[in-house]
């Protein structure tokens, strides 16, 4: 995935990248994807930028006192891509950007589609807490960027490997020297006053895990965890995993808030009692289901009542769920339990995970397929197959919830009918996608293959 893609710059925004573990690389690889495209791109930095760095830029320009924004327009035209600075300290090495103040007016002026901003100083550690003066970010600014080096995790919590530690330390009281943690990390990330700080009520924010090698399972697990951490804030629309260093694809996947919507209101007409609360093992079969979606770490997980109501809630009080009862249970059943879930879930839910409620057999390694594929960009409804056929659950993202809400009768199916080139079909090792317990004896032969 392209780093543009992640981050869903659109023309007239104003980028500020802040943190550490990657700035210049992001600004870099961003500005290089947007100019493939053809768009007109300006950056500059709000502090200090080293010589060397802005030589990857096609076209660099000072801005003077008596500069005219119309050589930027030349500029552009012939580079589209062309970086500002104001002045240079040869003795350190370092070109001096604009003053934020600056910044507005000049990008009404110049013609550009989009402007990239350094706005934040690491001294090349991977990871931050700003100063009192940091970062530098324009009120103007429509998304910033926080970014981490996830290398970061395990190093010394100290002076030498985390910039400006001391403040992280005073404010949480971690254990100086200790290794950083990925529940630290994130707590940084998303602190308002540390992570986000400076950033302006109006922009987007889109956090940035650099330096993740997606061939270490470990390592992309880590930043996995780091990322649904950070998403606990509301602040935060979405953490991109990845290496910006990596020419092609430097973005493996973009985690978002993603819930779950457990459908178990219906009659079990054919059961004969229900079939959320019969045995499995030594629990309920709405409790084994609920069980294998909490390590998925999902935002909201909902689970729909109806028949029997007020039983499935109590087997369910102390899970880390919500119940959201269907009065039209017995009316559409699984579609009309569905547009209940759907319209009880909060605005910052991206996607949702559609869950039968009558399959104790689902997996935690399917769950996380179909998680992974919707992160790595792969479509917006995906699917879990078992050789060739499609079966539960199923994910639906956020912009095909208005044509489900919009269905009188009918399933699901008509909407993943309607847009094929959406549909990311994810081949899982287990038929248990395929197997529910729709019946007595679907029941007792689930039961004999669990070995019980």
């Amino acid at each position: 995935m392209l780093l543009r893609e992640a981050l869903r710059v659109r023309r007239g925004d104003m980028v500020a990248f802040v943190g550490a573990g990657g700035k210049t690389s992001a600004l870099f690889c961003l500005a290089h994807e947007l100019r493939a495209e053809g768009w007109r791109v300006l950056a500059t930095t709000t502090t200090r930028l080293g010589l060397a760095e802005i030589q990857r830029a096609p076209s660099t320009l000072q801005v003077t006192a008596a500069f005219s924004p119309l050589v930027i327009r030349e500029q552009l035209n012939q580079h589209g891509f062309v970086f500002l600075y104001t002045s240079d300290d040869s003795r350190r090495h370092k070109m001096i950007g604009l003053h934020p103040d600056y910044i507005s007016h000049l990008v009404d002026a110049a013609d550009s589609d989009v402007l990239l901003i350094e706005a934040d100083g690491a001294r090349r550690l991977p990871f931050k807490a700003p100063k009192e003066h940091e970062p530098v970010i324009p009120a103007d600014a429509t998304l910033v960027v926080p970014i981490a080096g996830i290398n970061a995790l395990g190093q010394p919590l100290d002076e030498e490997h985390v910039y400006h530690a001391s403040r992280i330390l005073e404010r949480y009281g971690y254990p100086e020297g200790a290794p950083l943690l990925p529940p630290w990390m994130a707590s940084v990330l998303r602190d308002p006053v540390l992570g986000l700080r400076g950033v302006p009520e109006s922009a987007r924010v889109v956090t940035l895990l650099n330096k993740v090698n997606a061939d270490l399972g470990h390592d992309i697990r880590r930043a996995r965890r780091v990322a649904q951490m950070v998403l606990r804030s509301d602040r935060v629309e979405a953490v991109a995993l990845g290496s910006v260093q990596t020419a092609d694809h430097p973005i493996h996947e973009v985690q978002r808030r993603v819930a779950a919507i457990v459908l178990a209101a219906g009659e079990s007409s054919r059961m004969g009692q229900s079939k959320p609360l019969l045995r499995w093992d030594n629990r309920t079969v709405i409790e084994t289901i609920v069980s294998r979606l909490i390590p998925a770490y999902l935002a909201e997980t909902l689970v729909i009542t109806g028949y029997r109501g007020d039983e499935v809630a109590r087997v369910l009080a102390q899970q880390p769920i919500q119940i959201v009862p269907n009065p039209r249970y017995a009316q559409g059943e699984m579609l009309s339990s569905l547009q209940t879930g759907l319209r009880a879930l909060p605005e910052n839910i991206t996607a949702c995970l559609v869950v039968m409620g009558d399959q104790p057999m689902i997996e935690g390694r399917v769950v996380q397929s179909i998680l992974a594929a919707y992160a790595q960009g792969q479509g917006e409804i995906v699917i879990p197959t078992y050789r060739g056929e499609r079966g539960h659950p199923v994910l639906f993202g956020r912009r095909f919830w208005s044509e489900l809400l919009e269905l009188s009768s009918g399933a699901p199916r008509e909407v993943i009918r309607r847009h094929p080139d959406q549909v990311a079909a994810v081949e899982v090792e287990t038929d248990s996608i395929l197997r529910d317990i729709d019946t007595p004896e679907q029941y007792r032969q689930e039961r004999r293959r669990a070995g019980w």
